[in-house]
């Protein structure tokens, strides 16, 4: 069980290397090849293959360059672990990012995720270590705009409006801590709800879907069902629900009574009838209902249900990392393929973030959630871009002196080490920001409708 972190242990010194190493270990050229031929049909490899592209990528999320030409440059000059050596022009680069479907990245970072789960211990969330036993797997679902692309961009000069290259819906292990799914769409202007669903086809049976109100519809509870989900989401205000029978109605402290509820939902014309269970909160004006295909009570009590929809926020906390921790609100190319390439290499560097990050804390003794993303995955970048220059010097000094040297330690390097203090979240005061809506975000196109007529191929 996870303690407060004391005095004594925020002063222990963690070691960072160990942690970048789960990149190296499953992010393999084996494995790159095997996904390749099972997802290609008349592509072919070239110099850049895809575990070559792989590791450009993930490079370019660890380096964060000021251009996609001076990663290239680096990689031209060799010997830098990070970056494949390559001797591809600009030109040719860039193309091969156009050129390439961002499917074999898709299908290579669902094949690093499920090695990457085997390293990863279910330490996160550990306040609902009760469910694990009900539900093999706890999952956060939800959907987000990418960031727009810049104005420099030729095809874009003219347009008043924020272009967006498309957007990406995820789906969150709160007991592992990684993205277990995360699905690009070019088009920004997609469906949130329809580009769930082809997500729910690698999840394993028996698991809990939690989302907001907008998945709360007929047809997704229908989806879950087919493939052996459940779900809890946000009662929409759109659904027709008719009260069939009353589980149970308890009182609360505070006045607040919650009640369960078997209920009809839908009105048959369009689509039949489901049964659900409803789980009503009231304590003065805060009202908040709940509709989950679990219908029975002990398997998912109320009061687990409305401890765990709160716990729905976290997912926000994923985009933020995503974009903001690992630079993807900042995109080198302008094609959809690019744009994939980046985001997957983030996703992918994400996910062995986390699983450093829940073995930091079981070795530390504190709870992961005690420890900020926003200052760890910084120093593990760092730790990476460090042991790669030592690699590169220690290879060039080694050579000159006749290949005699005994490889040094690096490990106690300041950049290859912190301590636990330096990466702990800071709690804030009450003092929140204000935030201010801006009418000039509701002005945006997507990156698919103003590209020139170019056709876009969706994932099937």
């Amino acid at each position: 069980m996870s303690r407060r972190p004391t005095s004594e242990s925020n002063n222990r010194t963690i070691k960072l290397l160990e942690t970048v190493q789960l990149l190296n270990d499953h992010l393999t050229e084996e494995v790159c090849a095997q996904v390749f031929d099972s997802t290609r049909t008349t592509e072919r490899e070239r110099e850049w293959t895809l575990f070559s592209l792989t590791k450009f990528w993930t490079a370019v999320i660890l380096l964060a360059p000021d251009s996609l030409g001076h990663a290239l440059e680096r990689a031209r000059q060799g010997g830098n672990e990070l970056l494949p050596e390559v001797t591809a022009s600009d030109g040719g680069s860039f193309q091969r990012y156009k050129s390439l479907h961002w499917k074999f990245f898709h299908a290579l970072y669902y094949a690093f995720t499920q090695r990457l789960l085997g390293e990863a211990q279910p330490v996160f969330a550990g306040t609902l270590s009760g469910l694990r036993e009900r539900f093999p797997n706890l999952l956060l679902i939800d959907g987000s705009r990418l960031d727009p692309i810049a104005h420099k961009l030729k095809i874009l000069r003219n347009l008043a409006a924020a272009i967006l290259p498309g957007c990406m819906t995820v789906i969150y292990d709160l007991f592992n801590g990684v993205t277990r799914q995360v699905l690009f769409d070019p088009d920004a202007a997609a469906p949130e709800l329809l580009r769930a669903v082809p997500t729910l086809d690698s999840l394993p049976k028996g698991s809990l879907l939690v989302g907001d109100r907008l998945y709360a519809s007929i047809q997704f509870f229908w989806e879950l069902s087919q493939r052996g989900l459940w779900g809890l989401f946000r009662l929409n205000g759109n659904l027709k629900v008719e009260r069939q029978h009353l589980i149970s109605r308890k009182q609360g402290g505070g006045r607040s009574v919650v009640e369960e509820w078997l209920v009809s939902v839908g009105s048959g014309q369009t689509a039949p009838v489901i049964t659900l269970r409803m789980i009503c909160f009231r304590q003065g004006k805060v009202q908040r209902d709940l509709l989950t295909s679990v219908l029975d009570p002990k398997m998912l009590t109320a009061k687990e249900a409305l401890g765990l929809y709160p716990l729905r926020w976290q997912i926000e906390r994923v985009f933020f990392d995503l974009k903001e921790t690992l630079n993807l609100g900042r995109f080198y190319t302008a094609n959809p393929n690019g744009v994939a390439m980046q985001l997957y290499a983030a996703a992918m560097v994400y996910n062995a973030f986390r699983v450093a990050q829940g073995r930091i804390a079981q070795r530390c003794g504190v709870a992961p959630e005690d420890i900020s993303p926003a200052k760890l995955f910084p120093k593990l970048a760092e730790a990476s871009r460090g042991r790669a220059d030592c690699e590169l010097m220690f290879l060039r000094t080694n050579r000159v002196n006749g290949g005699r040297l005994i490889k040094p330690d690096i490990s106690e390097l300041p950049t290859c080490r912190t301590t636990l203090r330096a990466i702990l979240v800071k709690k804030r005061n009450g003092h929140r920001r204000r935030k201010y809506f801006v009418q000039g975000r509701t002005r945006w196109k997507s990156l698919a409708h103003v590209s020139g007529g170019q056709k876009l191929t969706k994932l099937t």
